[in-house]
């Protein structure tokens, strides 16, 4: 907007650049009558600024309460996540070993169905006394593929996932999340999370939790398995 040639920007940059303007001008400022934005009543220069500060503190006030809610959310998770690990480490019998850390998971975070299925590696096998138990059932060459090929943790919809039929009722999953269980650099096998809600695990959503329950899991699932003796040489204590 221009006024006999003077420009807005012109008259705000004059009154940025020259302080003393509203000191010899006092009684401007008290004459200068603004509209609320509350209700639209005209209000003076100070009240509005009052305003606008309320505005402000209810902003941070808003922004401070979500900082605690998300603070409260991250300790409830980390202790759920310790209770989750501790029960892993209390249990010495290799056989409950799976069943124990699937069932923590379920019941720390609320997880409707969740199974685990292990098969090895090229150095390092399945170890001979736990062959019979429901996580060393076969699987499938083209899932054992599957779960070596993801570097991250899938998230998203069922698409009919062998892993999914592992669960006991795998069918009416409507989301999963699949997670590679790694010795060194090698996949020995594939955890699975799934809900009835399609949004409990979507593409779009981050991962980082995930992929320390993986690194967990497979840390503590890898005392499974036991190193190939190379060709030509015994078992230990031959």
């Amino acid at each position: 907007m221009t006024l006999q040639g003077i420009t807005e920007e012109e008259i705000a940059n004059y009154l940025i650049h020259t302080p003393g303007f509203f000191e010899r001008q006092a009684p401007l400022l008290a004459a200068v009558q603004l509209v609320s934005p509350h209700g639209g009543r005209a209000v003076s220069l100070q009240e509005r600024q009052m305003e606008m500060l309320r505005d402000k503190i209810k902003g941070l006030e808003r922004r401070i309460m979500e900082m605690i809610r998300h603070s409260q959310e991250n300790e409830a998770i980390a202790l759920r996540l310790h209770l989750w690990v501790r029960s892993v480490m209390l249990t010495h019998d290799d056989r409950a070993l799976a069943d124990v850390l699937v069932a923590g998971l379920k019941d720390q975070f609320l997880i409707p169905q969740a199974g685990v299925r292990l098969w090895g590696t090229e150095s390092h096998a399945l170890r001979a006394e736990l062959a019979d138990l429901p996580c060393a059932q076969a699987v499938s060459a083209d899932a054992r593929s599957f779960a070596s090929s993801l570097t991250l943790p899938y998230c998203g919809v069922n698409a009919g996932f062998e892993a999914s039929r592992w669960l006991e009722d795998g069918t009416s999953m409507a989301s999963v999340a699949l997670l590679p269980l790694h010795h060194g650099e090698t996949c020995f096998g594939l955890l699975v999370l799934a809900s009835p809600d399609p949004t409990r695990y979507t593409a779009d959503m981050g991962v980082d939790f995930l992929v320390q329950v993986a690194d967990i899991a497979s840390a503590a699932l890898s005392r499974c398995l036991v190193p190939v003796a190379a060709e030509g040489e015994g078992t230990p204590g031959e």
